[in-house]
């Protein structure tokens, strides 16, 4: 795994910070540390299990399955697009952060695919890494969002548009998690969240605000698609997209979850590869974002995510011959079903979303299923509304 000492010292540096960009993402490094040791275990035991069933039948059937969707996703993508210059495919070997970066990916792995190319080689993924472990969901996270596949709204989410696939493989059996709901969200062009208006993010329409969030159930194939654009960068993180899963949840009559129903089954965080977010940002609105850049090698989380068993990267390819014609990227989760994080510290909940807009939760950087509305213990309920909650059309980071 990357240096245990640089871990802790970007967590040391994260709390003593007396200012960051997220208040409330901190956590003891010593607790980190413990988990570290943990999640190792617990990693090498699902990497054996994921080992014993990768093989299967089944598992092969759902490699193919897999293998046919993306490519018809693309082709498809493609044609509505009226795209029909040659696509490109990021390639990359398997490694740790740091050996990842030290990589010239410019001259080795960005390489030009025919129509005649195998789809089998454009469009597998590290079906025997699938694993990432759970980290904080930051103290953005809103509960109240609508189930969507288009997180996109007409104003405030301009950028390079990203159709991402997540598919979800039970580590036991090598199956894919059906029914699973998953939220998705992350900061704009600029690096503003939406749902937000607190110190470090000052989102357009504050905590009625709805851009670049959502939620989706995964199919019988364990996959959940959205459409969402590239995430800005802002200060002290590297550039990252959240996930958060859910099991058993109840959806309602109005598209969103019911309050204290299910279990949270993973938290996780993508990050995306420094030559494509430095390519994203050359074009507009990312150019004029003003705040700082951190690499994922100087990021408190990613570090934590990447070694043999890790892989938090998205394979991607672009739709046409430049960023302007978009993005389709896929990944492999590997998930403990029988795992839940209701309880966890990692988990927090910053706001709820309902008929009458948003509504900031008392405390929120401290989760485990603390969070409540004015303190008074119980969540609001209601039904989120998107009437006039998007935000203007320019990003901005005020």
């Amino acid at each position: 795994m990357v240096q245990l000492s640089k871990v802790l010292a970007i967590a040391a540096a994260c709390l003593a910070s007396p200012v960051v960009a997220h208040p409330g993402e901190k956590h003891d490094p010593h607790v980190i540390k413990r988990e570290i040791h943990a999640r190792d275990a617990m990693a090498a035991a699902a990497k054996r299990s994921l080992g014993g069933c990768e093989s299967s039948l089944h598992a092969r059937e759902l490699h193919k399955r897999s293998v046919a969707r993306r490519a018809r996703t693309v082709n498809q993508l493609r044609q509505k697009r009226g795209i029909t210059a040659n696509p490109q495919k990021w390639r990359r070997n398997l490694a740790q952060l740091e050996e990842w970066e030290a990589i010239d990916h410019n001259k080795t792995d960005i390489l030009n695919y025919s129509p005649a190319t195998p789809e089998s080689i454009i469009f597998s993924a590290n079906t025997s890494c699938i694993l990432t472990p759970t980290v904080t969901d930051g103290p953005y996270y809103v509960w109240g969002e609508v189930i969507r596949k288009n997180v996109k709204e007409e104003k405030y989410s301009d950028g390079v548009d990203i159709f991402l696939e997540v598919q979800y493989i039970d580590i036991n059996t090598c199956r894919p998690v059906q029914g699973a709901l998953v939220d998705i969200w992350n900061a704009n062009a600029t690096g503003v969240y939406s749902g937000i208006s607190t110190t470090g993010n000052y989102a357009a329409d504050g905590w009625d605000s709805t851009y670049l969030r959502g939620i989706q159930q995964t199919n019988r194939d364990g996959v959940v698609e959205f459409e969402t654009i590239f995430p800005g960068h802002y200060d002290d993180r590297a550039t990252h997209t959240h996930l958060l899963t859910h099991l058993n949840a109840t959806i309602l009559p109005n598209k969103t979850l019911e309050v204290g129903t299910g279990s949270v089954a993973h938290i996780g965080q993508l990050f995306w590869n420094e030559v494509l977010r430095s390519a994203v940002e050359e074009t507009y609105p990312y150019n004029t974002n003003t705040q700082s850049i951190t690499s994922n090698e100087d990021d408190m989380w990613s570090v934590l995510q990447a070694d043999s068993s890790y892989d938090p990267f998205p394979e991607y390819i672009y739709l046409g011959d430049s960023l302007e014609d978009g993005l389709f990227a896929w990944i492999q989760i590997g998930l403990n079903a029988t795992a839940d994080y209701t309880d966890n510290s990692y988990y927090s909940i910053a706001a709820y979303l309902e008929a009458d807009g948003g509504h900031e939760v008392s405390d929120s950087a401290v989760g485990g299923g603390s969070a409540s509305d004015g303190g008074n213990g119980t969540a609001p309920s209601g039904v989120a509304s998107f009437g006039g909650s998007a935000s203007p059309s320019a990003p901005t980071s005020a």
